[in-house]
């Protein structure tokens, strides 16, 4: 069965008559007739009663045409809305972000999406765990995705938005924020406060400590980065999180490390991806997602999803040229 048998039928219907139905759809006789006849066949049915003046539905003909306009009704109501077209944007987006990433970036282009697509209904949740976030891209669940690292280029096409450099976190009146950026090894007898064990923040945390000969003792563990630095600001413990991930009010307390560290910043979103999935990377673009131009241009460690130090280019300080470098 189609929805073009079910037209046909519903027209057949109005008209009373095979040749006035085709008329009306502007179609050749025969094709209404065949159709008309191959949906009564897949349905095991007769739909309508041939007379002497036409066609008229039968009981179960009633029936059926009640259920067909419905589905044609709704058919059309769908095909409509698809073709809305960028300048009215509606239905449901699903974006998902791992934990401390794009934490002020992301707010920034969902603002900028509802502005331009005010009827554009947005999900959003964050992931600490980068296998259970691969776990529901697999699924197909999702269509954008704010991750580190590479993508599976099987499922989604990765775009890379910039590098998140990461900070640490220290109480009210340590005597290390009196430094513009923070040696790790100076950190050596420093509690942490640190994250879920499974979560890539973690990793990345647990890295940066066992290559720096640092011992990642943990006082704490919290499940949103927010959480982490305001018990850091508290006293219990240095913390480790992406600087876009520093809560309001709490900039003071946060300094950049070195060695440094930064994650690469990739949207992931499906191949052939609609209207919305494009619009929302377009202004995931147009947000800032470099290092400071404060941070020295001393070359930084970057980690990838799994907590990984790989080399990296020499981060540009302002000012700096790509031929001074």
């Amino acid at each position: 069965m189609s929805l073009r048998q079910f037209d046909y039928a519903l027209a057949v219907a109005a008209a009373g008559s095979v040749t006035a139905a085709a008329e009306l759809l502007h179609v050749a006789q025969p094709s209404v007739s065949q159709q008309i006849r191959s949906l009564e066949r897949d349905l095991g049915v007769e739909l309508f009663a041939r007379t002497p003046t036409g066609l008229v539905p039968t009981v179960v003909g009633r029936a059926f045409l009640r259920d067909a306009e419905i589905a044609v009704q709704a058919a059309r109501r769908a095909r409509t809305t698809a073709r809305a077209g960028a300048e009215d944007l509606v239905g449901e987006l699903v974006v998902a972000a791992q934990m401390g990433l794009g934490t002020r970036q992301l707010p920034g282009a969902l603002g900028a999406l509802r502005r331009r697509f005010p009827r554009l209904e947005v999900t959003v949740f964050e992931e600490p765990n980068p296998t259970e976030l691969g776990r529901l891209a697999r699924r197909g669940v999702l269509d954008l995705a704010l991750v580190t690292g590479s993508c599976d280029e099987g499922l989604y096409e990765g775009h890379h938005l910039g590098e998140e450099e990461f900070v640490v976190v220290l109480a009210e009146g340590h005597p290390r924020l009196a430094a513009e950026r923070v040696e790790l090894r100076d950190l050596a007898r420093e509690p942490w406060v640190r994250f879920d064990q499974d979560s890539a923040l973690d990793g990345v945390l647990r890295t940066v400590l066992r290559d720096n000969g640092l011992t990642p003792t943990a006082v704490a563990r919290a499940t949103q980065t927010a959480t982490a630095v305001r018990w850091a600001a508290h006293g219990l413990g240095a913390t480790l999180v992406p600087a876009s991930a520093v809560p309001h009010g709490h900039e003071h307390l946060a300094r950049p490390v070195f060695p440094a560290v930064s994650q690469t910043a990739m949207a992931a979103i499906r191949p052939g991806a609609g209207p919305a999935e494009k619009a929302l990377l377009g202004f995931l673009r147009q947000e800032s997602w470099h290092v400071p131009a404060t941070v020295s241009p001393a070359r930084p460690n970057r980690v990838d999803q799994d907590g990984r130090f790989r080399e990296a280019p020499l981060t540009l300080a302002e000012g700096e040229s790509r031929s001074e470098a």
